[in-house]
């Protein structure tokens, strides 16, 4: 039997969390999964039933986002300090990625041949309109010669 471990992020928002998971699901696809704080009692004040108490969203390709809203009985920061990042070497879903998550967001580096990438991938960074911070790389594949 062979088991796994996966690192997934985490974002937590004020109450936002619901709007936040139907965008990325839009952009990213994927299954979508809401609980909210209604389907466990007294886990938040009266009046924010309704607030996400867990999301989750796993596409295909093996992303797994997960989002929260914060009661206003607990501490709540805007995120920083961190990144979303994806990666990979498939550049028109990298590129729609792109297209689709800062769209209404602040684009901190424009999504471009960074100049330590001579293969002619592409890199930006951007701050989506939910405050979270993203990266997305495309790296091109090396080529096979024959």
């Amino acid at each position: 039997m062979r088991m796994t471990v996966t690192l997934n992020p985490y974002v937590n928002l004020r109450g936002t969390a619901r709007e936040a998971l139907e965008f990325y699901h839009s952009v990213l696809g994927g299954t979508l999964q809401v609980m909210t704080f209604a389907d466990y009692p007294d886990m938040a004040p009266p009046g924010e039933e309704h607030l996400v108490m867990h999301g989750q969203l796993e596409t295909s390709d093996g992303l797994t986002l997960m989002v929260s809203d914060v009661p206003s009985t607990m501490p709540s920061a805007p995120p920083a300090g961190f990144a979303v990042s994806i990666s990979g070497d498939e550049g028109e879903r990298l590129r729609g990625y792109w297209d689709g998550l800062s769209a209404g967001g602040t684009v901190t580096a424009p999504y471009e041949t960074p100049p330590w990438d001579a293969t002619g991938g592409a890199f930006g960074m951007f701050t989506d309109r939910f405050g979270v911070d993203w990266m997305i790389s495309y790296s091109v594949p090396p080529t096979i010669e024959s």
